[in-house]
C-alpha cells in the first residue's frame, strides 16, 4: 500500500500545474492533501479522480486551509472533528478508520511569521497529544501531513539562523519530541537517518533552486506498524506547490 501526503497550496491552482499527472504517475492507494482552499462547491470536478473515494473537510472561511483524502478503499468510519473549536473550524483534520489501521490527515497551524499564532499552535499540539492517547492507544495509526515544525537541525538548511524562528523554536520542537515519546516513529528519518531532503521552500530568494528548505511534512506511524513499513520517501522533484509530496509504502 502506498500512502502519499501533499500540501498542494490550493487544489485549483495545483490542478492547473501537474496534479493529475502526479496522481496518474504515482497511483497512491491513499492520497492526503492539505491546504486545499476549497469547499465542496469550489472543489474542481476535474480533480475528482476516477477510482478513488474523495473526502473533504474544508474550512468555514472561504479559500482557506482545508484537507482532503483520496482513498481506493472505503473507510469504516470518517471523522473531521477533534473537539478543539478553532482547529475544527479551520478544516485541518480528517480521520479515516480502516480495518487494518487508522489514518489521520493533519494540517497543523503555522504559528505566524511574527509568532502571533504560536500560543494557538502549542495549545493545539498539547490537546492533540492527549487526544491521540485517549482515542488510539495501542491501535495501529498513521499520522500524516503538514506539521509545520522541523524536528532536528538536519531538517532545515539553516538551523543556526532559525533557532528562534517559527517552525524551529524549542517549544515547537518539544511537541514533536513528545509525539515520538508516545511511540510514534518519523518514518523518513528512521529509514533514512542521514539523508538531507526537504519538503517545503520559501517562495523568496530562489530558495527552492538553492535548496534552502525545511522538512516539515511527515509520516509518523505507531510502533506496531513500523515492521510493515517498506519504504519512506520525499518526492522533492515534484513541483506545483511550495511543498513537495511525502509518503511511505506499508503492509
Amino acid at each position: 500500500m502506498k500512502i502519499i501526503s501533499w500540501n498542494v497550496n490550493g487544489i485549483r491552482a495545483n490542478l492547473r500545474k501537474n496534479f493529475l499527472e502526479f496522481v496518474n504517475e504515482q497511483k497512491p492507494d491513499i492520497l492526503c492533501l492539505q491546504e486545499i482552499k476549497a469547499d465542496e462547491s469550489k472543489f474542481p470536478e476535474e480533480a475528482k479522480v476516477e477510482g478513488y473515494n474523495l473526502y473533504l473537510n474544508p474550512a468555514k472561511k472561504k479559500g482557506y486551509s482545508g484537507v482532503a483524502v483520496y482513498s481506493r478503499e472505503k473507510p469504516l468510519k470518517i471523522e473531521d472533528m477533534t473537539g478543539f473549536e478553532r482547529f475544527d473550524e479551520e478544516g485541518r483534520i480528517l480521520i479515516l478508520e480502516f480495518e487494518k489501521f487508522a489514518l489521520m490527515n493533519l494540517y497543523i497551524p503555522h504559528g505566524g511569521r511574527l509568532k502571533e499564532n504560536l500560543p494557538y499552535k502549542l495549545e493545539f499540539y498539547g490537546f492533540f497529544l492527549e487526544f491521540i492517547q485517549k482515542r488510539f492507544a495501542g491501535k495501529k495509526v498513521v499520522l500524516i501531513g503538514d506539521f509545520n515544525i522541523a524536528r532536528e537541525e538536519i531538517d532545515l538548511a539553516r538551523p543556526k539562523q532559525n533557532k528562534n524562528n517559527i517552525m524551529f523554536t524549542p517549544e515547537e520542537r518539544e511537541m514533536l519530541a513528545k509525539l515520538t515519546e508516545l511511540g510514534f516513529i518519523d518514518t523518513f528519518r528512521k529509514l533514512n537517518p542521514d539523508k538531507i531532503q526537504y519538503t517545503w521552500w520559501p517562495y523568496f530568494a530562489n530558495a527552492r533552486e538553492r535548496n534552502l528548505g525545511w522538512r516539515i511534512d511527515y509520516v509518523f506511524v505507531s510502533e506496531n506498524i513500523l515492521p510493515k513499513v517498506k519504504r519512506a520517501f520525499i518526492l522533492d522533484k515534484v513541483l506545483g506547490s511550495d511543498h513537495c509530496p511525502v509518503g511511505l509504502e506499508v503492509f
